[in-house]
């Protein structure tokens, strides 16, 4: 993506809020674009902005899922909207279809299965157990999205800084894993992804290509990478060649 989305949309709530200020004279206010720890779906969902879905994302009968939340607290004496009572019904696809189970039962996510946590908030290499279930996810999923009925309804965004920049929708885990740390740098400034880090970065791509077919483009990518000192990559480097039936001391 482009700049992070985060500083996209506290600028557009900033100058929403001053906006505000012309009209209404002199407020309390504070912009939040999940800069803080705020309920976020909760407080939309009484806002009548939406509900709660069985992922526990905020789901919107027009929106769907697929989009960012922001908020502008504020003093002003608004009038209270009506919460929105929700609308899954019997339907439990965001269930099924998780690739690890993080969704444990509705409106229930355990973090710490969740793909999304493992391959971005994780300061540590993915669990063992759990890298055969990754795939070639290497930051985040959104498969219990993707599968919501309601999301038929989602539009893409016109908003260019949230456009797939540097190639990244038609790049191989391969070409991935072997950029050095001067070209994810250069690659992700600007993106919320650069906040993981190199080595995180690395190691993700790693357990992709553990699960990837065996070729010998996929062993020799990751031969190239045994030479790696940190614990996180090298590690990670080792179990992903087992899988290909290779062994490293």
């Amino acid at each position: 993506m482009g700049r992070d989305y985060h500083k996209v949309l506290r600028n557009r709530l900033q100058r929403l809020a001053e906006k505000l200020e012309e009209v209404v004279g002199a407020y309390g206010y504070r912009v939040f674009t999940d800069s803080a720890p705020l309920a976020e779906v909760s407080l939309a969902a009484q806002a009548g902005l939406g509900w709660r879905g069985k992922h526990t994302l905020l789901l919107n009968r027009e929106g769907g899922s697929l989009f960012f939340p922001g908020e502008i607290l504020t003093d002003l004496p608004l009038p209270a909207d009506e919460a929105d009572s929700g609308h899954c019904g019997r339907c439990t696809r965001c269930l099924d279809v998780c690739p690890t189970g993080a969704i444990v039962e509705p409106y229930t996510v355990d973090a710490r299965r969740c793909i999304s946590y493992l391959t971005i908030e994780l300061k540590s290499a993915i669990p063992e157990a759990l890298r055969p279930l990754i795939g070639n996810r290497v930051y985040g999923c959104d498969d219990c999205q993707l599968y919501c009925p309601w999301n038929r309804f989602a539009v893409p965004a016109q908003e260019a800084d949230f456009a797939v920049r540097h190639g990244l929708d038609n790049l191989s885990l391969v070409e991935l894993f072997g950029w050095s740390e001067v070209q994810f740098q250069q690659r992700m400034a600007g993106s919320a992804i650069y906040r993981i880090g190199y080595h995180k970065w690395l190691s993700n791509p790693a357990v992709g290509l553990g699960n990837a077919p065996t070729s010998a483009e996929v062993v020799s990518a990751l031969r190239q990478r045994l030479e790696m000192t940190e614990p996180m990559v090298a590690e990670v480097v080792r179990w992903a060649l087992r899988q290909h039936g290779v062994t490293e001391s």
